[in-house]
């Protein structure tokens, strides 16, 4: 057997950990559209292991369904929904949850493999368990989500959907980081740079802009003030204030598109401003790239966000906004890492 003690990094490895970290984006886009399509409800129980199936008979879809007819959502939104109705919003459901579950294989299988042959570089031994743990949180989390809108709710509570997509995100970013880790090795020296916490505070401004972002689809305020750069004629909306401040900072439909929208100005000029310097700066030349890339990408989410706005966010511009979330965050993450190598 290897010893634990070999070089720092593995190809190999880097390579699983990318792949894991695409099906992530595979999940975040069936999340995405799950929750455009309103199916997220429409499985009532956490199985994890015998959940994996799907119905098999006509008895099966008909208990499925009388367990869907329990909760509010069918109750006040969708009562007289017909079976095929609702087996429709049912493979959304089960396909986001089968995909959870290929994402948890796809990482504990591969891990267990190098770890019992010392493949997996020993500085990252522990980063990975830590990532493991965070994808199974993630589950957990998912069900914590769902359950809020079995009860009392027709939807799940915006701010369970902004711990549930903030962790996903997370869980991305960490990957890419650790993917790039494994790929290049250990850094030979670190060398004091401003851009070392600017990079990384980009990152954290990102986050927090994608957070924001879960507010809003867990409130349906993209489809309030859909006009732009004005907030139904005014430059701030009229019903911004909410029950309390928790009401407004997370169920308010007008404050949450207001914070999201205010915080999209600032990530956008923030992000061109760093653009720009990168352009003019003596980074090495990938760097500078990964900088100018970021700040490109983050200036066309922002136009797309303006545009799924204003068409009433359908379901296809809906999931290219998160799809592009993901890519600035990504390419974020990859600035953050290579600033801090010389």
């Amino acid at each position: 057997m290897t010893s634990f003690l070999r070089a720092d990094r593995s190809r190999p490895v880097a390579i699983w950990l990318f792949i894991v970290a695409a099906l992530v984006l595979a999940m975040v886009v069936v999340g995405g559209a799950t929750r455009l399509t309103d199916s997220g409800l429409s499985i009532t129980q956490w199985k994890p292991v015998t959940g994996a199936l799907p119905p098999m008979s006509a008895q099966d879809w008909a208990a499925e369904f009388a367990r869907y007819k329990e909760i509010p959502q069918y109750q006040q939104v969708n009562a007289g929904m017909t079976l095929e109705a609702f087996k429709t919003i049912y493979w959304w459901e089960w396909s986001h949850r089968l995909l959870g579950r290929l994402v948890g294989a796809a990482f504990a299988l591969p891990f267990a493999y190098f770890l019992l042959r010392g493949e997996l570089p020993r500085r990252l031994i522990v980063r990975c368990a830590g990532l493991f743990i965070l994808g199974g949180l993630q589950g957990a989390v998912g069900w914590w989500m769902v359950a809020s809108g079995l009860v009392d709710r027709v939807s799940v509570a915006p701010e369970r959907l902004m711990i549930h997509l903030g962790l996903a995100f997370a869980l991305l970013g960490a990957l890419v980081w650790t993917a790039l880790d494994a790929w290049s090795g250990a850094p030979r020296q670190t060398v004091p740079s401003p851009w070392n916490k600017g990079a990384l505070a980009l990152v954290g401004l990102i986050f927090v802009q994608i957070l924001l972002g879960a507010l809003v689809a867990g409130n349906d305020a993209g489809l309030v003030y859909n006009d732009w750069p004005l907030m139904n004629g005014a430059l701030f909306p009229a019903d911004y204030a909410g029950q309390g401040l928790w009401g407004t900072l997370a169920h308010s439909q007008a404050a949450v598109q207001f914070h999201h929208r205010m915080v999209a100005y600032l990530l956008t000029v923030v992000g061109l401003l760093m653009a720009w310097v990168a352009a003019r700066s003596p980074l090495p030349g990938a760097a500078q790239i990964l900088g100018v890339a970021t700040g490109g990408a983050i200036l066309l989410q922002a136009v797309l966000g303006v545009i799924t706005l204003v068409f009433g966010v359908p379901i296809w511009l809906g999931i290219a906004h998160q799809v592009a979330a993901a890519i600035v965050l990504s390419l974020a993450v990859a600035f953050a890492w290579r600033v801090r190598r010389p």
